[in-house]
């Protein structure tokens, strides 16, 4: 039998097999343009279009769009008030965001360790880190497979602590007839290019909790109560800043595109089941 090209052998490809590679078609491109045509690039009325899409997309009331999945971390730990001498679990078999939006906020993630057969934290194992105190766990959905969120709700229900999911890699997924968005108290999604649709870059957070989710919402506008059109609206121009926040907004014509991705979504997770039912090569 051949040798692997990892060992020395001829490689089956004469490139590299690229990261990520999007799928845009004639669809996506009008729906970008016309945006681009329309009185509002940025905090229009899209915005709102996308989050209620998303939100009925994942079965949940609330979500809060934002440029990037780095930002949805960094918005649901300020939402939950993680600060200083806060402990936040976190799996160790993720990107550095997950942990990173912890020490945003100042606390300190505490890496749980995964189960060996998914790859995804181990609730036993998260148990095992909390402390006094620990304030939050983040699961992350690896690869797209969810998380065991029975036994992270239980946990996280018997020590008072909030859970996070993040579900970055996991859109269009479900746990048990239940849909990936709606499995935890916030759940961080990221539309960077290698994920499963794509605004360009941007993120979202999903919840059914009205008031964290205006708080995010101040959050990634410098902490300001209200954005330009909200202000255009009223007839004002005068803003009241009430938070420490960031400039995390996510453009009209990002939404635009997601709102066309985002139909597009069950094809596109139906075609990379197609290719991981494929199995790894054998030797």
């Amino acid at each position: 039998m051949a040798r692997l090209a990892i060992d020395g052998g001829t490689p089956i490809r004469a490139e590299i097999l690229p990261y990520g590679r999007q799928s845009l078609d004639d669809d996506d491109i009008a729906a970008v343009t016309n945006s681009l045509r329309s009185d509002w690039l940025t905090t229009g009325p899209t915005i709102d279009e996308f989050e209620r899409a998303f939100a009925e997309f994942t079965g949940t009331t609330e979500a809060v769009a934002v440029n990037n999945g780095t930002a949805a971390l960094h918005a649901a730990m300020f939402a939950l008030d993680i600060k200083p001498g806060d402990e936040v679990i976190v799996p160790p078999m993720t990107f550095a965001a997950s942990a990173n939006c912890v020490v945003y906020q100042g606390g300190t993630p505490v890496f749980a360790d995964v189960e060996a057969e998914t790859l995804v934290i181990d609730p036993a194992k998260a148990e095992e880190k909390i402390t006094s105190r620990t304030k939050a766990i983040v699961a992350v959905d690896y690869a797209g497979q969810p998380c065991d969120y029975d036994r992270l709700r239980a946990v996280a229900d018997k020590h008072g602590l909030a859970l996070i999911d993040d579900a970055c890699h996991a859109v269009g997924g479900c746990y048990k007839g239940r849909p990936v968005g709606s499995l935890a108290d916030l759940n961080t999604f990221s539309f960077h290019p290698v994920k499963h649709f794509t605004t360009g870059e941007g993120g979202m957070i999903t919840g059914n909790d009205s008031r964290l989710a205006q708080r995010m919402r101040t959050f990634r506008n410098h902490g300001i109560t209200t954005d330009h059109r909200q202000r255009a609206e009223a007839g004002g121009f005068s803003y009241e800043m009430v938070e420490l926040g960031f400039n995390y907004r996510l453009t009209d014509f990002q939404c635009a595109l997601g709102l066309s991705q985002l139909r597009k979504v069950p094809a596109f997770v139906q075609r990379r089941q197609e290719i991981a039912a494929r199995g790894p090569s054998r030797r």
